[in-house]
């Protein structure tokens, strides 16, 4: 699911980047923001394939999943986090972001 993730963010194709994700999350999402995101991020647009897999953090019934993240176009290394759990019945995103 982060390599979706990431594939899709650098293609700047919204429509595939968020079919995982969880209703509420859809729900919550400005979907103008999102796309100017994508228009203007340099980082976001930039990410490396090449990314390392950190950790699993659990609470409750999510698990937050974490990545070290690394640009094609930036120096530097970032932490990616995506939050994972059941929505009727199949995995979804509940939370994804790249600090």
């Amino acid at each position: 699911m982060w390599g979706d993730l990431v594939k899709y963010s650098n293609k700047g194709q919204y429509g595939k980047f968020v079919r995982k994700f969880s209703y509420n999350l859809l729900f919550g999402l400005n979907e103008v923001e999102v796309g100017k995101q994508f228009a203007k991020s340099e980082l976001t647009r930039n990410l490396s394939e090449d990314w390392d897999y950190l950790g699993i953090i659990r609470r409750g019934e999510h698990v937050t999943v974490l990545y070290r993240v690394r640009s094609n176009k930036k120096e530097g290394e970032w932490l990616g986090r995506m939050v994972l759990g059941y929505e009727q019945g199949e995995v979804r995103i509940f939370g994804a972001s790249i600090f």
